[in-house]
């Protein structure tokens, strides 16, 4: 028995893996992460699965459905949004697994911030404009950020930054990063990325609170910096033919 933690992408089934995909099709028990989860993503489930909604459970109960699949001798897939290496709550999943011995395996998805630059089209690390990109979040009622990780803190970097979520705090957010940014610097806000109804709202730190529906509080992610509107950047030298490749022969 195994508990396959399987990161689903951002919502579009043809985004998912095709090792994930195959773990899927073949467990017998499926526990997923209630809406953000597509149904046809779950339509990859064998005829018979065993399927529950984790939305509504704690991480007890989570662990005691890993428990019943154990004396079963049942596979699970357990399903996550996006990639499982942040935001997940895999780590503290995988702590009481190890304390109980249970095998489990990782499977990683397409993050959205990756899903997220293919839409708008915009590599998110330029020559010469910015070399580092930033995956944060804003405090909400989850976990706390450390003191060292505020944004003000990272905003003074400079670098694109993607920002999940908080697009309930966009208000606040803005007001932190325009003394970093300013007015006129770019920022995309997308809305379920890769689902039907997704949308993507491109503006400017001075507009984009303007430009967002009320409606909008969740499921979306921020991208912020000079990235976003520069044509004018210097070419890689990866492809320059000036540049002295170590592995490349003639």
């Amino acid at each position: 028995m195994t508990v396959h933690f399987i990161g689903v992408g951002p919502g579009a089934e043809d985004l998912l893996t095709i090792r994930g995909k195959e773990l899927i099709n073949k467990c017998p028990i499926c526990l997923y992460a209630g809406s953000l989860v597509s149904k046809k993503i779950l339509s990859f489930c064998p005829k018979n699965v065993i399927k529950k909604n984790t939305a509504y459970m704690n991480l007890d109960k989570i662990f005691y459905e890993f428990k019943k699949a154990e004396k079963k001798k049942l596979d699970v897939s357990r399903l996550h949004s996006g990639d499982l290496s942040i935001w997940s709550a895999v780590g503290e999943q995988i702590r009481l697994l190890k304390k109980e011995k249970i095998p489990y395996t990782l499977t990683p998805g397409v993050p959205s911030f990756a899903a997220a630059s293919a839409l708008i089209e915009k590599e998110l690390t330029l020559p010469g404009i910015s070399q580092t990109l930033i995956l944060t979040r804003t405090s909400g009622r989850a976990t706390p950020l450390p003191k060292t990780e505020e944004i003000e803190e990272t905003a003074r970097i400079g670098a694109t930054m993607a920002i999940h979520l908080s697009i309930q705090n966009l208000n606040v957010l803005v007001k932190k990063l325009k003394p970093f940014f300013g007015n006129n610097c770019p920022i995309s806000v997308l809305y379920k990325i890769s689902h039907p109804d997704q949308k993507i709202y491109t503006g400017t730190l001075k507009n984009i609170e303007n430009m967002i529906p009320k409606s909008i509080t969740r499921t979306a992610l921020i991208l912020v910096g000079k990235v976003l509107g520069s044509e004018k950047f210097s070419n890689s030298s990866l492809y320059s033919k000036h540049y002295k490749r170590r592995y490349k022969k003639k």
